[in-house]
């Protein structure tokens, strides 16, 4: 202590009003006030500690100044006080000042209220290092409960957890009695070790809470936080029921600790008791609720707890309330309502700003989300943080208007957040939406801390970028190092450990679904049974989705039927999965039996999604009166007005059943406010199935003009002008398409074998028996041709001999897949490929064949429908 100085001004920087005139120096003389000079120590304490009272700090310390000014030294009643004072101001180099009072005038060791003070202020303003040495030099004959207390909370502070209870351990081993304010800090430290070493030593602490008779409200409240933090709730909830004396914190930290555990309805539950036992709600109780009325999109009562706040102007004065009020009505996609609480709100924390930029974020308002964002930095003069950049990276990436994307990661850098890891998984996202998924990979690979959202957010990433191969591996990885953990978890392993969650299976899914992988999708879906995730209503809507699109209509239909509890994407996945299969009746019998439980659920209403999975149904199965009766009363039964995506529904409606002039005249009477791209590309694959060159060129005429740059229309109309050995026109139009820089996506099909998927592309000889499938494709094809099968050279749109066609045809992906699979698996084994474009009729007619000199059952899911392969036949009637 006899380096400090003591010739520092008093440095006053705390947030408190400063006093009209500035402070003098600890050791400047002035002129003291006539009417203070013959003050007795007493007055002058008695003065002093009125201040600290009165929370007029600033004012305490003038008062110290004049009073060691005037001459009266101070005490060891005094310098508690002005400790006091010091300690709410958070001013370091003052309470060192005040430090050196205390040696110089002889109280550094023989009073132990001065000694605690001492180490209460470093705690709360200092560092480690001071409050260890402070505390050393406490005579241990001196040191009392309350030396100790000061100890052990100033250790909590700095989050010293074990030092913490190795203290509490030292402080009964010199048999002093712990008070209430002891075991509340105790509790705190076992609230943040590992899970089951802080339960084990927290139930301890419990123990001898309950042996000394500790039983006070203090106590009790702390012991329900620290079981709340470590998971174990149903504890929490049993010392509240336990306990009479029971306050508003009591209740408060049980409500937080729902909440924060996504236990929303009995958040609500709870809340209900509490008011019924006569507790008024105060801001805490109402920001710890609100986030279940935001989870649950409970409006009608966030609306009534918002009411509750302005009746007792608790808006005004919490900004945690106005930021939870904001959250729940963005959540609840009232985002002008949530402007209007913001708008309110004069004293905008940092914390409310980021709630409304979230809200504008997570309802897609991007414009307004940056515009509030660069409000907030440059007219509030608050910095961005972490919460901050994790909402706004999201809004650039949809944003039209903000062009260069890569700026805002510059920016997060610039900010020092690029380390951050709820900031990297936005930017992980980012880059992964923009086609850059390497980027999305190398700040996966560099991340410090990976949690779940980490994971699920590459997964999504790949799943994005159509790399569902990818997407499945990572899963693979994820749950190995997940294992890996479990297996290596330590007493000091504080992270909860790494396991798929309802997130990771909804997005890898889809995954299994294009690949056609079902084995991965029924081990994905075992998964969920295990871990309690079946009855999750968007996981069981992915599952039904996954086993309709790996070609198992049935189990589909038995995940949908056991389904507790069934939204409007559930109804949309399983009638789209009828229509895929070409069960179109049975499609309509559903969107029927969805109507009539509409009248009773208002979730399972259709939509526009609904009427696009039922025309595509009618569509695939023929059913033309069916779908346009329904097309021309959707508006006025159902309240859904026609949109683009309809319109070329029915188009393909109509052009399928052979009625392309009907589809070409429904364009054209389209509102002239919709967008006809959608229509005409409908209208262009109907003429390449009908080969109609007339209305084909029409249609591919309107779309190069709207879409340029989409390589599937320059495709089909070469096919069209092929198909009708119109090659020259045919070499014109593949001509432009090279001119214009657009290439076509090749032909690809995958098969799952073990635990991989195999991938082919059309003419590709990668693969390892590339020879070998070649060869029993040309054995196939000479017992395919004794059951009466003539190859389609039509489908070779090139102007080449008749043998060489031949050859091509052969080469087709699906060929290719379908061989790798009979290969490879056992007689009987049902083959199961999906494709990414429409299967072509060479190939359709030759799988019949197949199906039937090999006896196998072949399941083929082309980019429209399914083609259910037995005996010679086809599920589709050749109606596709």
């Amino acid at each position: 202590m006899s380096s400090y100085t003591h010739t520092h001004l008093l440095s006053l920087s705390s947030p408190s009003p400063a006093p009209s005139k500035p402070l003098p120096p600890l050791h400047t003389h002035q002129p003291i006030p006539s009417n203070t000079r013959s003050l007795s120590r007493a007055s002058w304490t008695e003065s002093l500690r009125s201040s600290t009272r009165s929370n007029q700090f600033h004012q305490a310390i003038l008062t110290y100044v004049n009073m060691t000014s005037s001459g009266i030294p101070p005490d060891h009643f005094v310098f508690p006080a002005v400790l006091k004072a010091v300690t709410a101001l958070h001013d370091l180099a003052l309470a060192q000042q005040i430090h050196a009072h205390v040696l110089k005038f002889g109280y550094g060791t023989s009073s132990v209220t001065v000694a605690n003070s001492l180490v209460n202020v470093y705690g709360k303003c200092g560092d480690i290092s001071d409050v260890y040495k402070v505390f050393d030099r406490i005579p241990h004959s001196l040191r009392d409960t309350v030396s100790w207390n000061s100890f052990i909370s100033a250790l909590c502070r700095f989050e010293d957890w074990e030092s913490a209870l190795q203290a509490f351990r030292q402080m009964l081993l010199d048999n002093l009695e712990p008070s209430s304010f002891t075991l509340v800090s105790v509790a705190h430290a076992c609230s943040n070790l590992p899970r089951s070493h802080g339960l084990r030593l927290g139930k301890q602490l419990h123990g001898y809470s309950l042996r000394v008779g500790d039983i006070k409200t203090f106590t009790n409240n702390a012991l329900m936080a620290m079981y709340s933090k470590l998971g174990h709730l149903n504890d929490a909830e049993l010392l509240l029921e336990l306990f009479e004396e029971r306050d508003l914190v009591s209740w408060n930290t049980l409500l937080s600790s729902l909440s924060q555990n996504d236990m929303f309805f009995e958040a609500l539950l709870l809340l209900r008791r509490m008011v019924h036992e006569g507790f008024k709600p105060d801001g805490v109780t109402i920001s710890s609720v609100l986030p279940a009325c935001s989870h649950l999109e409970l409006l009608d009562i966030g609306k009534q707890l918002h009411a509750y706040v302005l009746r007792h102007d608790l808006l005004i004065a919490n900004s945690f309330v106005a930021s939870a009020l904001v959250d729940m009505y963005c959540n609840c996609r009232k985002v002008k309502s949530g402007r209007r609480v913001f708008n309110c709100v004069l004293d905008r924390k940092t914390a409310l700003w980021n709630a409304m930029i979230t809200g504008y974020a997570q309802n897609e308002h991007d414009e307004d989300a940056l515009m509030l964002f660069i409000e907030m930095e440059s007219v509030a003069g608050l910095c961005a943080n972490a919460t901050t950049m994790a909402s706004i990276v999201p809004a650039c990436v949809r944003c039209e208007a903000f062009a260069d994307k890569l700026v805002i990661h510059g920016y997060v850098v610039k900010r020092g957040l690029g380390t951050d890891h709820y900031v990297q998984n936005a930017l992980m996202d980012m880059y992964s939406r923009m086609g850059k998924i390497h980027i999305s990979k190398t700040i996966f690979d560099n991340m410090e801390v990976r949690d779940i959202v980490s994971w699920n957010t590459m997964i999504t990433g790949y799943v994005i970028c159509g790399q569902h191969d990818n997407a499945l591996l990572l899963l693979h990885e994820m749950q190995r190092v997940g294992l890996q953990k479990k297996e290596d978890y330590h007493e000091d392993e504080k992270r909860i450990p790494l396991k798929p969650n309802s997130i990771t299976l909804m997005t890898v899914l889809p995954g299994c679904a294009t690949l056609a992988a079902l084995a991965k999708g029924k081990e994905i879906h075992a998964y969920a049974i295990r871990n309690m995730l079946g009855s999750d209503i968007g996981v069981g809507s992915a599952l039904v989705d996954m086993y309709a699109k790996c070609g198992c209509l049935n189990p589909s239909r038995k995940v949908f039927d056991i389904m507790p509890i069934r939204n409007v994407i559930t109804w949309n996945v399983i009638i789209m999965a009828y229509g895929m299969h070409g069960k179109g009746a049975e499609a309509l019998e559903l969107f029927n039996c969805m109507v009539a439980e509409a009248s009773k659920v208002k979730e399972v209403k259709p939509n526009e999604v609904t009427f696009i999975a039922i025309f595509a149904a009618c569509s695939h199965s023929g059913m033309v009166s069916e779908g346009l009766n329904l097309f021309y009363r959707m508006k006025d039964e159902h309240g859904v007005k026609p949109t683009t995506d309809h319109y070329a529904c029915i188009v393909d409606l109509l052009g399928r059943a052979r009625q392309v002039k009907e589809a070409y005249e429904l364009i054209n009477s389209m509102p002239s406010e919709l967008d006809k791209t959608g229509a005409w590309s409908s209208l262009l694959g109907s003429c390449r199935i009908h080969q109609n060159v007339e209305i084909g060129e029409i249609a591919a005429s309107n779309l190069l003009q709207l879409e340029p740059d989409v390589a599937s229309h320059y495709v089909l109309l070469s096919n069209i002008y092929s198909s009708a050995q119109l090659w020259d026109k045919a070499m014109d139009v593949r001509k432009k398409m090279k001119e214009m820089g657009v290439r076509k996506d090749p032909g690809c099909s995958w098969i799952e074998f073990g635990d991989e998927v195999h991938k082919f592309i059309a003419g590709d000889a990668s693969h390892p028996q590339s020879e070998q499938l070649h060869g029993f494709i040309e054995t196939l094809s000479e017992k395919m041709r004794k059951e009466g099968y003539v190859p389609d050279t039509s489908c070779v749109l090139h102007n080449v001999d008749e043998e060489e066609k031949e050859t091509l045809l052969c080469g087709h992906s699906e060929k290719l897949a379908i061989a790798f699979g009979i290969l490879n698996s056992p007689p009987g084994t049902t083959i199961r490929v999906a494709k990414n474009l429409r299967v072509c009729n060479d190939c359709h007619e030759a799988t019949k064949y197949i199906s039937k000199v090999t006896d196998r059952e072949i399941i083929l899911r082309d980019v429209r429908r399914f083609h259910h392969f037995s005996n010679g036949r086809c599920s589709c009637r050749d109606y596709w």
